[in-house]
C-alpha cells in the first residue's frame, strides 16, 4: 500500500493536481475567511472565493510565469464587466437569460483568438453566472467587485509564488528542432546529388519525427500559436514552410527517375538551403534574430545557371532542379518568417506573402472572427451550443424558482462537451460523483450540525487533499470533491441543513440534462462530423485553385488571388481536425479515413501553389506558348479531377482507396507532357518559359504524389 501511494504521489498528474489544490487554498481561503469572519462582508467573501476557484481549478493559462501573471491581471477588468452585467440583469429572469446567451456566445466564440481567451473562458462565464441570480441587489455591486478583485489577485500571487508551473517549452523551440532536422535532410540531399551515390537515408525518420512534433494537433492547447498576433502568424508560417521544404527534399530522395549526380549549381543551392534552415533554427532556439541570408542571391545565380543550360537538359533534370528550387524558396521564406516571429517587420515582398507582418491588429482580429462566421465552423458551433444551453438553463431556473440556480448552470457548463457522445460519456461519472459527494456532505451536516468552526476548518483540508487526489483519480472523484467543497462553503453563510446536499444533486441532474439535450440537438457529432465535410471542402477548393493558378501563370487570366478560398477552407478544416482529435467517445480511429494524408495533399495544393505564385509574381513576360500552356492545363485538370474524386469519397464516407485509381491520378513520370513540350527549347519556347513550366509541373506532380499516398 505504501508503494502504491508513493507511485500515485509521484505521478506527473498528481503533482499537477497538488499544485492547483495549493493555489485554490491560498488563493481562495484567505480572502474568504477575512471577509466572512473579520469584516463580516458575506458578499465579498463569496465573490473572493469564487473569483479564485475557477481560475485555479478549471483554467489553463498559457505561457511563461510572467506571461501567466499578466493574463490573470488582465482578467480583472473583464471580470468587473461580467459581474456588473450579471448583477444588473438579475432583475428579470428573461433579461438574465438573454445576457447569459450573449456572454456565453461572445466568450466562447472569442476562443478563435487563441489559448489565452480559451483558457479563461470557464472563469469568465462563471463571473457572469454567479451574480445573475436573485436576490437582485445592485447595492452590493461594490462588495462583489472588491471580492472578485481580491480573489483574482490572490490567485495570481499564489500561482506565481507557490510552486508555480514550470515554464513550457516554447513552440519556437519545436520549430527550431524541425528546421534543424530538415537542414540535415538538405545536407544529405546535396551530398547524394553531388556524388551520385545511393546510400542509406538516415535523415528521413528524424525529420519526420520533428515535423510531426510541430503539428498543431500534437501540441498542447496552451502552447499552440493560435492567436491573430503577428508572432503567432509567423510561427505558423514557419511550420508550413519547413514542412514544404521537407516535402520537396523528400522528392529528391524518392523520385527514382531523377538523374544524379546533379549540376554543381543545384548542389550549391541545396548547400545554401541547409545554411538558411540552420540559421533559422538557431534564431528560433535562442530568440535572437539572425541577419538576413544570401539565399535570394543564390536563387538568382541558380536561375541564371538553369537558363543557360535548358537547351541541353533532359526533362527529368528540369523537374529535379525545379524541386530543389522549390525547397530553397521555402527555406528562404522560412528564414524571413522566423525573423518576423522574433520581432522583425519587413516591407511587403510584393506577392503579399508576408503582408501579415504590417497588417494592423484590428484588421487581423476582424479577419479571424469573420473567417469562422459560418455554420460549418466548429468554433461557431461550440459558441452557439454553449450559449443556448446556458441561456436555457438560466431560464429554467427562473421558471422553476430554484433556490440554488448557480449550481444548475455550473453543472451545465462543466459537463458540456463538443459532441453529444462526449457529453453523454461525461454525465455518468459526474452524476456518480455528485451522489457520492452529496451523501458525504449530508452525513457531515447531520453529524456536525450548526458548528461553523468545523466547516471553516474542514474547507481548506478538503480543498487541498480532495483536489490533489480527485483529478488524478477520475472525473467522478473530482465531482465528488467539488460537491463537498460547494456545500462546505455555502454552509458557512446559512444554517446548516443536510437537505442542501439533495438540492445540489437535483441541480446537477437538471444542469446535466440541459447540457445533454443541447448537445443532442446542436451539432451532436462535433468535430467528428465536421472534419469530413470541411476536409472535403478544403480539397474541392484546392482543386479549383489548382486550375486557377495554372490559368494565371500560363495565360495571365483569372483571379490574382487564386488561393484565397482554399486558404480559408484550410483553416476551417484544421480547426475541425484539431477538435476531432480531442473528442474521444463514439468513434473508432482505426475505421476512420486517413485524414492526415488528405490534409497533406491539400496543404501541398495551397502552400505549393503559394510558393509558385510568389516566385512568378511580377516576373512573367507574357503567356506561355500554346502547346506548353495546353499540356500544363491538361495536367492541372487531371490533378484537380483526382483531388475532387478523393474529396467526394471523403464527403460520402466511401473509401478513398477505391475512388482515386492509379490511372486517374497522375503520378510523377520521367517525362510528363508539359516537360516534353519545353525540353530542348523547341521553336517559340524561351528559357523563362521552360523554367516556369518545370516549376509548375513539379508542383502538380508533387500533389499527384500526395494523392497517390491515399491509395
Amino acid at each position: 500500500m505504501t508503494a502504491r501511494v508513493r507511485r500515485f504521489l509521484g505521478r506527473a498528474d498528481t503533482r499537477r493536481a497538488a499544485r492547483r489544490a495549493l493555489w485554490v487554498v491560498f488563493g481562495g481561503c484567505p480572502g474568504f475567511y477575512v471577509c466572512r469572519y473579520v469584516t463580516g462582508d458575506d458578499v465579498m467573501a463569496l465573490y473572493s472565493f469564487f473569483g479564485s476557484l475557477p481560475l485555479a481549478m478549471f483554467c489553463e493559462v498559457p505561457g511563461a510565469a510572467r506571461e501567466r501573471t499578466r493574463t490573470l491581471l488582465a482578467a480583472v477588468p473583464v471580470g468587473w464587466v461580467l459581474v456588473t452585467a450579471g448583477t444588473l440583469l438579475a432583475v428579470r429572469s428573461w433579461a438574465a437569460a438573454c445576457g447569459m446567451f450573449v456572454v456565453g456566445f461572445v466568450i466562447s466564440y472569442c476562443g478563435v483568438g487563441g489559448p489565452r481567451v480559451t483558457g479563461l473562458a470557464t472563469a469568465f462565464q462563471l463571473f457572469y453566472v454567479l451574480p445573475c441570480f436573485p436576490p437582485y441587489a445592485p447595492d452590493t455591486l461594490g462588495s462583489r467587485l472588491a471580492g472578485l478583485t481580491l480573489g483574482i489577485l490572490l490567485t495570481a500571487l499564489a500561482e506565481r509564488l507557490l510552486w508555480p508551473d514550470p515554464d513550457p517549452v516554447p513552440y519556437r523551440i519545436r520549430l527550431a528542432d524541425a528546421a534543424a532536422a530538415v537542414a540535415d535532410r538538405a545536407r544529405a540531399a546535396a551530398d547524394r546529388l553531388a556524388t551520385g551515390a545511393d546510400g542509406p537515408d538516415t535523415t528521413r525518420e528524424p525529420a519526420e519525427r520533428a515535423l510531426e512534433a510541430v503539428r498543431l494537433s500534437r501540441v498542447p492547447t496552451g502552447e499552440r500559436p493560435a492567436s491573430p498576433s503577428v508572432r503567432d502568424h509567423a510561427l505558423n508560417h514557419v511550420r508550413v514552410l519547413v514542412r514544404q521544404a521537407g516535402d520537396q527534399l523528400d522528392r529528391l530522395f524518392t523520385d527514382a527517375t531523377a538523374p544524379h549526380p546533379a549540376a554543381p549549381a543545384t548542389v550549391s543551392l541545396l548547400r545554401h538551403t541547409e545554411d538558411v534552415l540552420r540559421a533559422a533554427a538557431g534564431g528560433l532556439r535562442t530568440g535572437r534574430r539572425e541577419p538576413p541570408d544570401d539565399l535570394p542571391g543564390a536563387l538568382v545565380a541558380f536561375d541564371a545557371a538553369r537558363a543557360g543550360t535548358v537547351a541541353g537538359t533532359p526533362a527529368a533534370r528540369l523537374r529535379q532542379d525545379a524541386v530543389a528550387r522549390a525547397a530553397a524558396v521555402a527555406a528562404m521564406l522560412t528564414g524571413k518568417a522566423a525573423r518576423i516571429a522574433l520581432g522583425d517587420r519587413p516591407a511587403d515582398d510584393g506577392a503579399g506573402f508576408l503582408a501579415y507582418a504590417t497588417t494592423p491588429a484590428p484588421v487581423r482580429w476582424w479577419c479571424r472572427l469573420r473567417l469562422h462566421l459560418t455554420p460549418h465552423s466548429v468554433h461557431l458551433q461550440n459558441a452557439l451550443r454553449i450559449a443556448v444551453a446556458l441561456a436555457a438553463a438560466r431560464l429554467l431556473v427562473g421558471v422553476l424558482g430554484l433556490s440554488h440556480g448557480f449550481w444548475v448552470l455550473l453543472a451545465t457548463l462543466s459537463m458540456m462537451r463538443t459532441s453529444a457522445a462526449d457529453t453523454r460519456a461525461a454525465l455518468r461519472p459526474a452524476f456518480a460523483g455528485t451522489v457520492a459527494g452529496a451523501v458525504v456532505a449530508a452525513a457531515l451536516l447531520r453529524v456536525v450540525g450548526d458548528v461553523p468552526l468545523v466547516y471553516a476548518v474542514l474547507l481548506p483540508v478538503v480543498l487541498l487533499v480532495g483536489f490533489t487526489v480527485g483529478p488524478p483519480s477520475g472525473p467522478a472523484a473530482t465531482q465528488a470533491v467539488f460537491t463537498l467543497t460547494v456545500v462546505l462553503a455555502f454552509t458557512q453563510f446559512t444554517t446548516p441543513d443536510w437537505a442542501l446536499s439533495g438540492v445540489r444533486l437535483v441541480d446537477v441532474l437538471i444542469g446535466g440534462a440541459v447540457g445533454a439535450v443541447a448537445g443532442l440537438f446542436a451539432w451532436p457529432q462535433g468535430g467528428h462530423g465536421e472534419v469530413r465535410r470541411d476536409t472535403a471542402a478544403f480539397l474541392t477548393d484546392g482543386a479549383a485553385a489548382c486550375r486557377e493558378v495554372i490559368a494565371l501563370i500560363g495565360a495571365g487570366r483569372g483571379s490574382r488571388a487564386p488561393l484565397e478560398a482554399a486558404r480559408h477552407a484550410m483553416l476551417l478544416a484544421e480547426a475541425s481536425y484539431i477538435q476531432y482529435r480531442i473528442e474521444r467517445a463514439g468513434r473508432d480511429p482505426a475505421a476512420e479515413p486517413p485524414w492526415g494524408f488528405a490534409l497533406a495533399a491539400g496543404y501541398d495544393l495551397v502552400h505549393g501553389g503559394e510558393l509558385l505564385v510568389a516566385g512568378w509574381h511580377g516576373k512573367a513576360a507574357g503567356p506561355l506558348p500554346g502547346a506548353a500552356a495546353e499540356e500544363l492545363t491538361v495536367l492541372a485538370g487531371r490533378v484537380a479531377d483526382g483531388t475532387v474524386r478523393v474529396a467526394e469519397a471523403l464527403r460520402s464516407g466511401a473509401d478513398p482507396v477505391g475512388e482515386a485509381r492509379p490511372a486517374e491520378v497522375p503520378c510523377p513520370a520521367a517525362e510528363s507532357s508539359p516537360l516534353r513540350q519545353v525540353a530542348g527549347l523547341p521553336p517559340g519556347v524561351t528559357d523563362a518559359d521552360a523554367l516556369l513550366v518545370a516549376d509548375a509541373e513539379a508542383w502538380l506532380t508533387g500533389v499527384a504524389r500526395d494523392l497517390a499516398r491515399l491509395r
